[in-house]
């Protein structure tokens, strides 16, 4: 069975209380349920992590690599627009890449236009809600396949 690493950044563990206004009012809990469900379907598995400490994410962008896992989808929220640290981190991989976002963030601020990562993804979902994250799945079944 193909294996699929969910990762989700800084703040996320918010959702639900954070802006809903652009991240609607889902928790990380149900959106992690809904990946789960998709997940069964699809026949993969995927394992879903959070943190809000930048140095524990890159440490479990490099366990995935010593995993072998067959991809990765990351939502990485603001550290997307300028950590160096976890895009160095994320271009060791050798599996395929699948950023995504709930908003939009190529209609939101300015400094948010920019992603440090977009070189070394597969493609980038963006502006679904939640959405994103389903689409993000699917996108990673497909560039594993």
């Amino acid at each position: 069975m193909k294996k699929i690493l969910m990762l989700h950044g800084i703040n996320h563990d918010m959702f639900g209380k954070r802006d809903p206004v652009q991240y609607g009012t889902i928790t990380l809990e149900q959106i992690n349920e809904q990946l789960n469900e998709l997940a069964n379907e699809l026949d993969v598995e995927i394992e879903c992590f959070q943190t809000n400490h930048e140095g524990e994410m890159c440490e479990r962008v490099h366990q995935a690599f010593l995993e072998n896992k067959d991809a990765i989808i990351i939502n990485a929220g603001a550290w997307t627009h300028y950590s160096y640290g976890l895009r160095d981190a994320l271009a060791i991989l050798t599996a395929p890449i699948i950023e995504i976002h709930m908003s939009n963030i190529h209609a939101r601020e300015e400094f948010r236009h920019h992603s440090v990562f977009a070189e070394i993804a597969k493609g980038q979902i963006c502006g679904f809600g939640v959405e994103s994250y389903l689409l993000g799945l699917r996108a990673a079944v497909a560039a594993i396949k």
